[in-house]
């Protein structure tokens, strides 16, 4: 089993800062990808940002110069920062790991519960 905490997400004003964290803990022999997921009101979650094993990062455009993401392998958590919100990235957040499955080779997707990102004009 592997268990995924996410934390960081509230209520910021347009021009703020927040931080997600997500950490996994259990069964876990290696965490592929990581990435950041978001879904807002009446619209299809999308892919903010991921990185893989490799630390090759991905952005979707809309967040490029303004979000970062990291992970921080000893920890197993992944890191998401948001500077300079938008009204526009109010969503839900959710984080994604590709992993692993310790004493296996089996390899499974997991998602964090979600965590509500509300950006005020």
């Amino acid at each position: 089993q592997v268990q995924l905490v996410e934390s960081g997400g509230g209520l910021v004003q347009a021009g703020g800062s927040l931080r997600l964290s997500c950490a996994a803990s259990g069964s876990i022999r290696r965490i592929n990808a990581m990435a950041w997921y978001r879904q807002a009101p009446g619209k299809q979650r999308e892919l903010v940002a991921r990185i893989d094993s490799l630390g090759i990062i991905y952005y979707v455009d809309s967040v490029k110069g303004r979000f970062t993401i990291s992970r921080d392998n000893a920890k197993n958590t992944v890191y998401l920062q948001m500077n300079s919100l938008e009204p526009e990235d109010t969503a839900v957040y959710y984080c994604y790991l590709n992993i692993t499955v310790a004493y296996s080779t089996t390899v499974r997707d997991y998602w964090g519960q979600g965590t509500q990102v509300t950006v005020s004009s």
